[in-house]
């Protein structure tokens, strides 16, 4: 549900693709690229393409095709490559497959895993030295002697419920936890997580449509107010077999072990957050001694992040790290705690926590540590909360931030920085700008090439503004941010109909300058040509560069802050003489479709049509580390979860309601349509429903599906919002 708005993870798709398709190498003046199924390696400045692993080189002794990638990895002495091929889905992301061992010298191909299931294989790694590989199995740890060909099972125990080396459906949708093994610098010893879900009682889904016998599906799931799987980490010495547990204090099943991290051959770090989140310890954990000691605090009144929605958690190689610097004797910590989201340098000891970026502006994300240079870039918009510009600042903590990026392009713009921090892949877009990239040196952001550069290719790139940022401000004096796109033949003396598209939680934001920002995915046609007003606003608690206080206004409060927001905000453009106040539409998807039925019910006065599609209608349906986190525990005020459900409200509806939900939905569960249901019609309240069978939150799934649904979305728009100036 609440992780990400649809139209994000769109922009993510589209402008990340080539960022994430970009591997720098060691030598930082160099990167690879698979392109038509090959690895070719490109050296800066010139841009010189140079083939590293060929068709031939990925084709199998005895078979004619080669292998498909999917991802790989390089050794630390740059003389193997680990390709991740015919991979499978788990949960989000296609974590499970086939691993390939190529020797960059001698060409030999070996597959790793092989007596194991087909696609069975995730996160394989190799050894820092070179000689082993590591890899999950159903549930278990293995390595693998890549001289000897040897495999030994590290785990022995592991099933659906006890869960080695990786995480359970919690873990990965709400923490990006999914890798869960880590080599020790030495290669003598592995630290794994252990998710112990027997606790955790199944939600069972129904699959009528594969078999004339209905089939359950169950997945090991924690609702609100259920205890977390306990988690513990162990650290096992691959030679001996023999694991020692951690001791880590506190109960196991009211915390969580999030970030874990080698400092050392017999030190690791790991993060721990307690139930509600709301407070973050770090422990520097002796692996052989068994001494553990905590070395860092941090508190707040609402909940601790531990990751951040600007990151790209959806890449597949995505892991939280310890950013260690100064010989290992500091890392790098990001935190709110002077109300605004910094990064801080903190000793390995503790004892002393140094502020690198002081002022009133959000980290949104690093991009890169240069310790060379003394220089730490990343990626904020102190001025403009819909755009994202690189930053650079002295590491030690004694400069100011430095903006980097051209001061002629505003928008959205990313980094893909080498490790030395000469050269970086550069890619900008904004609301009328196509995604657009080029190669520069740092620090001055000098284009490589003129002829390849971004102010080169912006006129070909640029289409007609039509899309319009605007600023309004509620009765109660809060100012939000937001987007418009009005009528092709636009009439200001006519009155046209606005949909607003919303998603409104902590973790998912709409305004952004950015390409397409604008367009509705699920609309057969043209709503501007059509004589759409289409319109989305930030409201307080959604995660954009204006502070913690901004971010977590929200606390408590799901379901009640964001949709008066709305609502109020809403009123506001209501009084614009060219809206008509009668052809009032919103709609949304998962968290959005949450928000679009509390705006149907709670103000029914204003929204007179609603398309809601995968939402959450009872907050004690979702799961404990996102509802918790937001929301507090429904032990302790489970006032505040029935105050922000939708299902409250429902007896309200006056208006026209469509509301879609896949019964395959293992995230936001179907449960939550026929509870919505039941609750409707005990009010007799009259909607229009589509339930897609086996389908799950994507409603992607199954031939014809899109068009489908599309047709059915864009159909009841125009009937009960009908386009046009009047």
């Amino acid at each position: 549900m609440n992780k990400i708005s649809i139209l994000l993870v769109c922009l993510l798709i589209q402008v990340g693709a080539y960022a994430q398709n970009l591997r720098w190498a060691a030598d930082g003046n160099s990167y690879y690229r698979i392109e038509s199924g090959e690895i070719n390696r490109y050296a800066l400045p010139a841009n010189t393409k140079a083939t590293f692993v060929s068709h031939t080189d990925l084709t199998p002794v005895g078979q004619s095709k080669s292998l498909t990638i999917r991802n790989y990895s390089v050794s630390e002495d740059q003389t193997k490559l680990l390709i991740f091929t015919n991979t499978q889905k788990v949960w989000r992301l296609d974590t499970r497959g086939d691993y390939w061992l190529l020797d960059l010298k001698t060409k030999a191909l070996k597959q790793i895993g092989k007596t194991r299931p087909e696609s069975s294989l995730m996160f394989a790694k190799l050894s820092p030295d070179g000689a082993m590989v590591s890899y999950v199995s159903e549930q278990n740890v293995f390595v693998e002697n890549l001289a000897s060909g040897e495999v030994k099972s590290l785990t022995k125990d592991g099933n659906r419920k006890l869960i080695n080396g990786t995480f359970d459906w919690a873990y990965e949708e709400e923490l990006s936890c999914r890798d869960g093994f880590l080599w020790s610098p030495d290669s003598q010893y592995i630290a794994f997580w252990q998710i112990d879900a027997n606790q955790i009682r199944d939600f069972y889904m129904i699959n009528n449509t594969d078999s004339v016998y209905s089939q359950i599906v169950p997945v090991e799931y924690p609702k609100s107010g259920q205890s977390p799987s306990p988690a513990k980490i162990g650290v096992v010495n691959v030679s001996t077999g023999f694991t020692n547990w951690l001791n880590i204090p506190g109960d196991p099943k009211q915390h969580y072990l999030p970030r874990a991290e080698w400092h050392s051959a017999n030190t690791l770090f790991v993060q721990q957050l307690n139930r509600k989140q709301n407070e973050s310890k770090i422990f520097s954990c002796e692996t052989t001694a068994g001494k553990v000691t905590l070395i860092n605090t941090e508190k707040d009144e609402a909940w601790i992040d531990v990751l951040s929605p600007w990151e790209n958690v959806y890449e597949l190689d995505y892991r939280h790290r310890f950013r260690w610097i100064n010989n290992k004797n500091e890392f790098l910590w990001i935190s709110e705690k002077d109300g605004w989201r910094h990064v801080y340098r903190i000793t390995k000891d503790g004892s002393k926590e140094t502020l690198i970026t002081n002022g009133d502006y959000d980290v949104m994300d690093i991009r890169l540590v240069d310790e060379k240079n003394n220089l730490l870039y990343f990626l904020a918009s102190p001025a403009n909360a819909t755009q994202k510009y690189l930053y650079k600042i002295k590491l030690d903590g004694k400069g100011i931030a430095v903006k980097i990026s051209p001061a002629t392009l505003e928008g959205t713009h990313d980094y893909s920085i080498s490790p030395t921090g000469i050269f970086a892949s550069h890619s900008f877009n904004n609301h009328y700008t196509k995604p657009v990239t080029e190669f520069i040196s740092l620090p001055l952001h000098k284009a490589l090439n003129p002829v390849e550069s971004i102010q080169n290719k912006l006129t070909a790139s640029q289409q007609e503004k039509t899309v319009e940022f605007f600023k309004v401000k509620t009765e109660e004096g809060v100012e939000m941010d937001g987007w418009m796109v009005k009528p092709s033949n636009f009439d200001p003396t006519k009155k046209y109909p606005v949909l607003f598209f919303v998603y409104t939680e902590p973790w998912g934001a709409n305004v952004h300058d950015t390409y397409r920002v604008a367009n509705n995915f699920l609309f057969a046609g043209n709503m501007a040509q059509e004589g759409y007003i289409y319109i989305s606003i930030d409201n307080r608690g959604t995660p954009v560069p204006k502070g913690r206080a901004w971010r977590k206004s929200i606390y408590r409060k799901v379901g009640v802050i964001n949709i008066q927001d709305q609502a109020l905000a809403a009123k506001e453009i209501l009084k614009w003489p060219y809206v008509d106040a009668e052809r009032i539409a919103v709609w949304g998807w998962s968290g959005g479709g949450s928000a679009t039925l509390n705006l149907m019910f709670q103000y029914p006065e204003i929204y007179k049509t609603g398309i809601a599609v995968a939402a959450v209608a009872n907050q004690l349906t979702y799961d404990n580390i996102y509802q918790e986190r937001y929301m507090g525990l429904p032990q302790e005020n489970i006032g505040d979860f029935i105050k922000g459900s939708p299902i409250t409200y429902a007896k309200n509806l006056r208006g026209n309601l469509l509301y879609i939900h896949g019964t395959g939905d293992d995230n936001v569960h179907y449960a939550n349509a026929e509870m919505l249901i039941n609750e409707l019609v005990k009010y007799n309240k009259q909607f229009q429903f589509m339930a897609y069978p086996n389908r799950t939150h994507s409603i992607s799934e199954g031939e014809g599906t899109f068009e489908h649904l599309s047709t059915l979305y864009t159909n009841y728009l125009r009937k009960y919002c009908p386009p046009g100036g009047r």
